[in-house]
């Protein structure tokens, strides 16, 4: 009875909203692809300002 009860208590992700599910993971997928393009865009040009200072 255990394992019928863990069956129905989670069901798998996929499947489950269609259409709005799958637009809601794709619209987080890129919201996340673009927030680290920016932390690296970031980085890149933090490091070209301050420069290298050869002191390490």
């Amino acid at each position: 009875m255990e394992e019928d009860r863990e069956h129905w208590i989670s069901p798998p992700m996929e499947g489950r909203r269609g259409f709005t599910g799958r637009c809601a993971s794709l619209v987080k997928e890129q919201r996340a692809r673009i927030h680290i393009l920016r932390r690296c865009a970031t980085m890149l040009l933090c490091w070209y300002i301050h420069g290298d200072d050869g002191t390490a």
